[in-house]
């Protein structure tokens, strides 16, 4: 009888340990040598220093650049979401809007999907109704643009104007919509 509660006690354990593991939105530990932009105390991207360019493939296999956006719009927001992400996806109807109502007045959208599979990625750009360029190195995590940027959790975004400069982070429903109806109206 102890041997059967002793082995449903550590079964418990390790089901808690792999659905905390499953479960959690933080990445992986970031290696220190990578090239970042600043970052706050909270470990956030900074607002004020400027950008940093990196190039992945979009959907279609052709090489997408944040720098081919960044200086042919007034502002370019960089979205780091996953196929995955469920508040990825509860975000989106407010990318789509934001898209919607200031990409004719300078804005651009660039989506750095963290997803591993390139059919469940595909799949949602179309489903979410995703028409600004995506690229993705479909490492999840370990994908190259997140480390750059410092991303742990997702959904994250960097706002960035025409001249480089982030001037944003993180920008979720209502103050993605008010900060572009500040920038753009």
């Amino acid at each position: 009888m102890k041997t059967k509660q002793l082995l449903c006690g550590c079964l418990l354990c390790c089901a808690v340990a792999i659905y905390t593991a499953c479960t959690s939105k933080q990445a992986p530990a970031q290696d220190s040598t990578t090239d970042a932009v600043e970052t706050t105390q909270d470990g956030d991207a900074a607002e004020g220093p400027q950008y940093v360019d990196f190039e992945m493939p979009s959907p279609y296999g052709s090489p997408i650049r944040v720098s081919d956006y960044v200086d042919k719009n007034k502002y370019t927001l960089i979205d780091f979401w996953a196929s995955w992400c469920a508040p990825c996806r509860g975000e989106m109807p407010t990318v789509v809007k934001a898209y919607q109502d200031y990409h004719g007045k300078g804005l651009e959208i660039i989506g750095v999907s963290l997803d591993n599979d390139h059919d469940a990625w595909v799949a949602a750009i179309e489903a979410l109704g995703m028409s600004w360029p995506q690229m993705s190195d479909l490492k999840g995590w370990e994908c190259e643009g997140a480390k750059i940027y410092n991303v742990r959790s997702i959904p994250a975004n960097v706002l960035v104007d025409q001249q480089g400069n982030i001037i944003a982070t993180d920008l979720r429903g209502s103050e993605l919509l008010d900060k572009m109806a500040e920038l753009m109206n």
